[in-house]
């Protein structure tokens, strides 16, 4: 099963703490998922939704909010090889006041393009459009990869109130429109986890905070190890920097030429090449601290400059 599925699966399972919640689900099933026809004055509803939970949930509910009658027709497509439920409310008496209480259609009998702020008018009502909204044209990325959501809806109109209701809970959702249709869509972990929580799904949105949290920790450890793969390579690249100075310094000035504190130095990174000046302080005797080896460092690499310079005045000189 999809993470998709997954939360479908149990916003199907959420209700609502107040009656008009009922409504307000019912009414973004239809607004989003559903096909209004008229015919002399009556109404029929087809939807359409490829998952379960989703059709079980509009026959729930208009059953329970207004006692409506529902004809449900699974299907398969033959292109796609892929089940689908196709929903009927078909005309009946009490279809057309159904209708104008979800806000689907207004008081003339014209199709209302947004949300009837009636539908929407408690923070519970917004939360249950928001769940229909989901149920019904909802995808949420699976947490474990690149986190997105997004609701696909039918209409600038609805898809502004879509935005609007996840902003009543803090949720900022951004627009892309696409070749005649909409998507509201969010990429923040923080706002995803928010609208989940705000729509019902609080078993997903805790998946999605381990998932994270998981990332998190897989993250820091990934950079800790890179920073100290690449405080070794460097340590290595400056240790052999470091070995040819030293090699430079024994054959052009000679051992018995260096001061003591330096002949020290070149004697432990011959015989540690690989170590930081850090640790290579620690094998010495008595110990020499980074600092302390830094200074004999740039002390060794004038002497060799030097020397250098004066073979190389020698030889050109008449």
């Amino acid at each position: 099963m999809s993470f998709t599925a997954e939360v479908k699966d149990e916003l199907a399972r959420v209700a609502g703490p107040e009656p008009g919640c009922e409504v307000a689900a019912l009414s973004a099933l239809v607004h989003v998922a559903g096909t209004l026809s008229v015919r002399s004055g009556r109404y029929a509803i087809r939807l359409v939704t490829e998952t379960g939970a989703t059709a079980r949930t509009v026959i729930r509910l208009a059953h329970e909010a207004f006692g409506l009658q529902t004809r449900l027709t699974p299907r398969r497509s033959v292109l796609h090889k892929t089940r689908n439920y196709l929903i009927v409310l078909p005309e009946q008496p009490d279809l057309p006041q159904a209708l104008r209480s979800m806000g689907i259609v207004n008081e003339r009998g014209g199709l209302v393009a947004g949300i009837e702020p009636a539908v929407v008018s408690s923070p519970a009502r917004v939360s249950a459009f928001l769940r229909g909204a989901f149920l019904a044209g909802g995808f949420v990325a699976d947490p474990r990869g690149d986190l997105h959501l997004e609701i696909a809806v039918n209409g600038e109109a609805l898809a502004e109130g879509v935005m609007a209701c996840a902003r009543a809970f803090g949720v900022h959702a951004r627009l892309n429109r696409r070749r005649g249709s909409f998507a509201v869509y969010l990429k923040s972990f923080d706002d995803i986890h928010a609208l989940l929580c705000a729509m019902g799904a609080e078993r997903s949105a805790e998946l999605c905070r381990r998932v994270r949290q998981m990332k998190s920790v897989k993250n820091d450890v990934n950079r800790t190890v890179n920073a100290e793969l690449a405080n070794q390579r460097r340590a290595s690249h400056a240790g052999a920097d470091q070995l040819e100075l030293v090699r430079d310094a024994l054959s052009l000035i000679g051992r018995d030429a260096l001061p003591s504190s330096l002949l020290a130095f070149c004697d432990a990174r011959v015989a540690n090449p690989d170590l930081s000046l850090r640790d290579l302080g620690a094998t010495m005797d008595p110990p020499a601290s980074k600092s302390a080896l830094y200074h004999r460092l740039l002390r060794l690499e004038k002497l060799v400059a030097d020397e250098r310079a004066r073979a190389c005045a020698d030889t050109t000189s008449p």
